[in-house]
């Protein structure tokens, strides 16, 4: 991976951390037509007083602005990855000096078009007046993209730091539950607490490898049935799991430690405080542009045991972290129906390379 030069260094920035934006996007061109009109009509209503509003003098002064917005932020667009691959003053520079080109040049047309009797076209120093607006506002705008790529980068690293901090809480509560199991077989079945000790390794080299956020469905399920292969050996009957996986659904890229805290959490609060045991359903499958998973997991009655708080902190955890990575983009949901506990997950569908 590239390294980031730091704020304000004379190095390249990479594209997708580079804080000119695509100017060419819909979003970008309808701020850029709203603000440029804007522009002209404080103008025209600030030149107007005590005069009557010049309502002929709005349409040559919008098309004029226009114009020069447009045709920069086109220029630009062209020039980013160009220019992404520059220090942060070259990029400054040529940008002012686009748009500086840009104005000059629209300016000195403007003159030729318009009738000698147009004071405001003809008048000493308007082309020079005209492009040291342009370059002051140009400036403006360019220290506004500037501060807004900053706060960006200032909020990736704190998402990258809540995130594993979040998967630091799940990481010690998993671990702990795993060690009493293997503990209660030691003496007991020997040769069943080896194989636990060698599924535990396991688990933990997926599950503290912190470089890597993401994991495809398909490692996830490996990942559980390791964990529910120790288990298994404490609750023996007690534990059934029933899957319905879309085979289509097995490439699709999810958060890592994601599925394995949902079926620890039903094991410890659901399986193993019923004395018969129970059934675990397990539904993934890739519809409608989103990945789609449902864990359903038998309760004690409502007279029996509640759930703890370590129900919570996972459930809290995972909800934290879908918020963290799928801000807008995520549905989750947790609730008790009769004697079972549901939890639904739906995340945009992304599928592993």
């Amino acid at each position: 991976m590239p390294r980031r030069e730091p704020p304000g260094a004379a190095g390249p920035l990479p594209e997708d951390d580079f804080f000119l934006p695509d100017l060419c996007a819909p979003r970008a061109v309808f701020f850029a037509v709203l603000l440029a009109e804007l522009l002209v009509l404080v103008h025209h209503l600030a030149d107007s007083v005590p005069r009557p509003f010049d309502w002929q003098a709005l349409g040559p002064a919008s098309l004029f602005v226009q114009w020069c917005v447009l045709l920069s932020s086109a220029l630009l667009c062209a020039l980013r990855p160009l220019l992404a691959r520059f220090g942060l003053p070259f990029v400054t520079v040529v940008a002012l000096a686009v748009v500086a080109t840009v104005t000059a040049v629209s300016s000195g047309l403007a003159r030729l078009a318009y009738p000698p009797t147009l004071e405001a076209v003809q008048a000493p120093g308007w082309i020079l007046r005209n492009v040291l607006v342009a370059v002051l506002l140009a400036g403006i705008v360019l220290r506004y993209f500037y501060l807004q790529q900053q706060l960006v980068r200032q909020q990736r690293a704190g998402l990258q730091a809540r995130l594993a901090s979040l998967r630091s809480r799940i990481h010690p509560h998993f671990l702990f539950n795993t060690l009493n199991s293997i503990a209660s077989l030691i003496g007991a079945r020997p040769a069943a607490a080896e194989r636990a000790v060698e599924d535990l390794a396991d688990l933990l080299r997926a599950s503290l490898r912190e470089d890597e956020q993401e994991t495809t469905v398909a490692e996830e399920l490996a990942l559980c049935e390791r964990y529910l292969a120790i288990e298994t050996l404490r609750l023996g009957d007690r534990l059934a799991v029933e899957w319905a996986v879309d085979d289509a659904a097995r490439a699709e890229r999810l958060p890592s430690m994601l599925l394995q805290p949902l079926l620890e959490n039903a094991v410890n609060h659901g399986i193993a405080r019923l004395p018969e045991g129970g059934c675990i359903r397990v539904v993934i499958e890739a519809r409608d542009g989103e990945l789609r998973l449902s864990l359903v997991n038998p309760v004690p009655g409502e007279g029996g045991a509640g759930a703890g708080s370590g129900e919570h902190l996972a459930l809290d955890n995972i909800r934290q972290r879908l918020a963290a990575l799928y801000p807008e983009r995520h549905r989750f949901r947790a609730a008790r129906a009769g004697d079972s506990y549901a939890v639904a997950v739906r995340l945009p569908l992304h599928r592993a390379r």
